[in-house]
């Protein structure tokens, strides 16, 4: 005796598969909807942030010098303040979603002021055993860098999107060979490749997610 299957059961079974497809793509939607505002949040704050300090360095800006004194405040604000937006804005990533999407979106925006904060405090303790000051300021663009690539790769894996990947990769490779460029010329490379590709990335990011792919 053979089962067979009534055509119209076919047709219901490929509805109720259109539905699901839907309804995830729906909420991948709302998920990713605040992830253009983190990655312009991150690459006006490198542009900016890294832009001031290559200009405080001597050496550096050849147009204009701006005092250290200025420069580092100015960079340290950006920075702090891009990570507690990050925070804030992954806390709203899991907002009107239940379930794993829920603590994904919420451990991914977590990750972003745990790593931040880890990574400041790596540097830290380098400096207090002896690090120099030139090595501290080849050692924290390269490592925020390489912070930003490797949770965009998370990110890249946990929403399937292709242009958080190479987001990523490209973080990667900017905060691997930025050392190569001694300082302050990395400070140049960081708000250039890492702040342009943040924001080239938020101006995609958003143009795919209105054309709703």
């Amino acid at each position: 005796m053979t089962n067979t299957v009534e055509p119209h059961e076919q047709d219901d079974a490929a509805e109720m598969l259109a539905l699901i497809t839907a309804q995830q793509r729906k909420v991948d939607q709302l998920m990713l909807r605040p992830i253009p505002w983190m990655l312009g949040i991150w690459g006006a704050a490198w542009l900016v942030g890294f832009l001031l300090l290559w200009s405080a360095y001597p050496g550096g800006n050849p147009a204009f010098t701006i005092p250290m004194a200025v420069a580092a405040p100015i960079f340290a604000v950006l920075i702090v303040g891009a990570i507690v937006a990050s925070a804030i804005i992954g806390a709203r990533l899991s907002r009107g979603v239940k379930g794993e999407s829920n603590f994904a979106g919420a451990v991914y925006g977590i990750s972003w002021s745990l790593c931040g904060m880890a990574f400041a405090a790596l540097g830290v303790g380098l400096i207090s055993n002896g690090m120099s000051q030139e090595l501290a300021s080849i050692f924290f663009p390269s490592a925020f860098s390489l912070m930003c690539g490797t949770l965009y790769l998370a990110g890249a894996a946990l929403w399937r999107q292709v242009s958080m990947l190479v987001l990523g990769i490209i973080m990667l490779v900017v905060g691997a060979i930025a050392p190569f460029f001694g300082a302050p010329a990395n400070n140049l490379v960081m708000a250039v490749f890492g702040g342009g590709a943040l924001l080239i990335s938020a101006l995609v990011f958003a143009v795919r997610l209105r054309q709703g792919r």
